[in-house]
This record gives C-alpha cells, sequence and structure tokens, in this order.
C-alpha cells in the first residue's frame, strides 16, 4: 500500500451483514459456524421456471423497516441491502461521524451487476404502458456507482468515494482501496459490496456462464474440491465494513475488531481456470509480502471455492505454490457453500466471517462438503477451535480478476 502517511494503518471496527443466512453479523455468524445451509429453490417471481434452479435468497429483510421511502423509490434491491448492511456496521463500530469534519468519512463500494431488478421493471413499463411510465429514477437505480452514492448521502459522507465496478474479486479490491483512502489520511471508510441477482433479467444475464451450477438439488448443487462439482449457485446480499484509522479508533474507544495488513491482485482472463493457479498465486504473494509475514504465519484460509473442477484444481496448486510445505498443514474453509456465492458480496462476507472466526478462535466449516478430492486441508463436518492470527481470503471472478488480503487478529 503506497503513499501511506506514517503510522497510519486501517482496522475493522464495524460489521453489517445481509444474507442469505442472515441478517446482522451475529444471526450470520452463528449460522456460519454451526455450518448451516440455506440453498434452496429460488422462489422470486417470474424466476421460477428458469433453467437456473437453487441460489441463496436473502428471506425476511423489510427494507422499508431501515430505510426512509424517500431512498426506495430511487434505488434497487442491491442498494437496499447495501445501505442496510452500511447502517449496521456503522452501529456495530459505535461510529458517529463529526457534523464539523464531513470530508473525513468516504464510501467505497463494488458491484458486479447493478440494479437490474429495477431497470427490468422500467423497461416492462416502458413496454406495457409507454415512454411517460418510466420514472426518473431509471437513470440512477440501475448504476453500478448507486449504492456507493446512496450511502454517502445519506450518512453525509463527503470524503473519497468510489466504486469498483468489477467481477467478483471487485469486493476485496474495493476494501483495498479504503484501506489506502485510510492510510493516506481519512479517517474513516464505509467499504463492502451487495448484490442482488436473482431477478428475471439478471438470471438470463447469467445463464451464459458456463460456471453456473444448473443442478436442481440444493445439497449437490455447489460442491467445490469435490468429484461432484458442478459449479457454483449465485446468491444475493453481501457486507459493509467500516474501516478506521486505527489511531483514531482507538483514541475514541472503539472495539478494534481486525486488522487489514496486505492485497494483491493479479488478472489472468475470463474463463482461463488453469492459468488463475499463477495469477492467484501472484496475489497471495503480494499480499504477504505487503502485510510482512511468511507463509507459515497464515492460520487459515477462505476459499474462493469456485466449484469448477479445473478452477478448483488451479485453487489448490496456487495455495501450494504460495505457501510452500505451510499449504499442507494450513486449514481452508468455504463458508460460502452454504448460502451460494454473492458475487462481489461473496469475499466481503468471508472477511467478515474470518474477522469473526479470530476473534472467536474458530474454524467454520464448509457446508455440504464430505469428501475433497485435492490436496487441502478443507474443514468439514463441525466447526473446530483453532488458535486463529492471521487469515488469508481469497476470490477471482468470473472475468479473470484474482485478489488475496490478508487479515490479522487484532491486539489489545
Amino acid at each position: 500500500m503506497t503513499s501511506r502517511q506514517q503510522g497510519r494503518r486501517a482496522v475493522v471496527t464495524g460489521l453489517g451483514v445481509v444474507a442469505p443466512n442472515g441478517v446482522g453479523a451475529d444471526a450470520f455468524w452463528k449460522a456460519t459456524r454451526q455450518g448451516v445451509s440455506v440453498l434452496d429453490r429460488i422462489s422470486r417471481e417470474g424466476c421460477t421456471e428458469l433453467p437456473l434452479r437453487i441460489a441463496g435468497q436473502v428471506d425476511g429483510f423489510d427494507p422499508r423497516s431501515v430505510i426512509d421511502s424517500r431512498f426506495l423509490v430511487q434505488t434497487d434491491r442491491f442498494t437496499h441491502y447495501a445501505m442496510a448492511a452500511a447502517d449496521l456496521a456503522v452501529t456495530d463500530a459505535g461510529f458517529r461521524p463529526d457534523p464539523e469534519q464531513p470530508f473525513a468519512v468516504g464510501v467505497v463500494t463494488a458491484a458486479g451487476s447493478g440494479g437490474g431488478e429495477f431497470g427490468q421493471r422500467e423497461l416492462q413499463q416502458l413496454w406495457g404502458q409507454g415512454p411517460k411510465f418510466v420514472g426518473p429514477y431509471q437513470s440512477i437505480a440501475w448504476f453500478y456507482a448507486a449504492s456507493t452514492g446512496q450511502i454517502s448521502i445519506r450518512g453525509g459522507y463527503k470524503g473519497p468515494c468510489g466504486v469498483v465496478a468489477s467481477d467478483e474479486a471487485g469486493g476485496l479490491d474495493a476494501l483495498a482501496h479504503a484501506a489506502r483512502a485510510i492510510e493516506r489520511g481519512t479517517d474513516a471508510v464505509v467499504a463492502g459490496a451487495a448484490e442482488a441477482p436473482l431477478a428475471p433479467y439478471s438470471m438470463v444475464c447469467q445463464l451464459g456462464y458456463p460456471e453456473l451450477s444448473l443442478a436442481d438439488s440444493a445439497e449437490r448443487a455447489y460442491l467445490p474440491f469435490t468429484r461432484q462439482a458442478c459449479g457454483f449457485s449465485p446468491a444475493e446480499g453481501g457486507a459493509m465494513l467500516l474501516l478506521e484509522d486505527e489511531e483514531a479508533a482507538r483514541r475514541r474507544g472503539a472495539h478494534v475488531r481486525a486488522r487489514l495488513a496486505g492485497h494483491g491482485a493479479t488478472f489472468t482472463g475470463a474463463s482461463r481456470w488453469e492459468e488463475s493457479r499463477e495469477g492467484l498465486a501472484a496475489a497471495i504473494r503480494i499480499a504477504l509480502d505487503e502485510a510482512r509475514i511468511a507463509a507459515e504465519e497464515v492460520d487459515v484460509v477462505f476459499a474462493d471455492a469456485l466449484g469448477v473442477p479445473a478452477a478448483d484444481r488451479a485453487e489448490a496448486l496456487a495455495l501450494a505454490d504460495a505457501l510452500g510445505p505451510a499449504a499442507e498443514r494450513v486449514p481452508v474453509t468455504a463458508p460460502k457453500t452454504g448460502t451460494g456465492r454473492a458475487y462481489c458480496g461473496a469475499p466481503v462476507l468471508d472477511v467478515t466471517a474470518a474477522v469473526l472466526a479470530m476473534e472467536d478462535g474458530v474454524l467454520p466449516p464448509t457446508p455440504n462438503v464430505t469428501e475433497v478430492c485435492h490436496d487441502l486441508a478443507l474443514v468439514t463436518g463441525r466447526a473446530r477451535p483453532a488458535e486463529l492470527n492471521t487469515a488469508l481470503v481469497l476470490s477471482r471472478g468470473l472475468m479473470g480478476s484474482n485478489s488475496a488480503l490478508v487479515l490479522r487478529r487484532a491486539r489489545p
């Protein structure tokens, strides 16, 4: 991380989650450590007859209970999730921005698809009733940057803001952008990602992904690192984190939950999974070098776990390449097999799980997976206790991005 101001380090002080297995960090973590799988048949209106059958849906979430109606009418579901998660993260951190310093707080999100559900609704009104029935918010609600903009407006955050318009690895890249802003002088950044890909238009677009699982059974739809692997199940939701300068956070008495220690990113091309081995290994090495830690210090890996045989094999080999002999003993987990992959939101949920795992000293399991066919110490079955000081979170996108993030447990 370049251009650091002396002594400034980005730490996590707040966690906000809207996920298929729970709303709020506590509910999410309880389900995650218990290995609960919530993958199920898609029940969203207009989606039940499509070839994609299984996904992770966010049920029981009413945006009207947490978001003012004037913001709801101009935003898509993916922004509802992001705004709610941002509120939860800020509240979790006990953070109150100084109204006299509006430029001290920024926002960074990542988005892979934008507001497809809102856009589809407006297009249907255009076709069915005419142009006078298309609202003005169509111009902004679908936009990738909508979540960043709405969180910034609602919170009055006028510091460095941005959006990573990317594939799945963009979730980790957004956190890295936020960390760099803090190291260069910003006091706090609300950062993360949430997606809402379960609408008819969005789902039809996803059917072009050869990596998508079209399995008919929730128990068999998403089984990475196994002989039965047949692709991934998508999901909606995501997580937002509050990142702060460590010194400022401790000065205000905040609970520092973890430190973002290093990040690496590479690009190897869309669906070229054999080549992702070299790119992912390079990203891991960059992240470890930036964190100034040795491979032997990694205590747990939260895997990308795509569920495509060639991609799974490449990831296992990348870990062996980057970690060397340490790869044989380091525990690897993929909690997302119980919720599905929420595109850019997926790795941010993994980061949230990693922070909570280090706090509790628990390795969460990989739901639904039992027999592993790769040389990985994959955590299956039940959670198990472990002393965790360093977590490595990995993510690859369908368009070819590779990203690795190193987290360190907070010290008193």
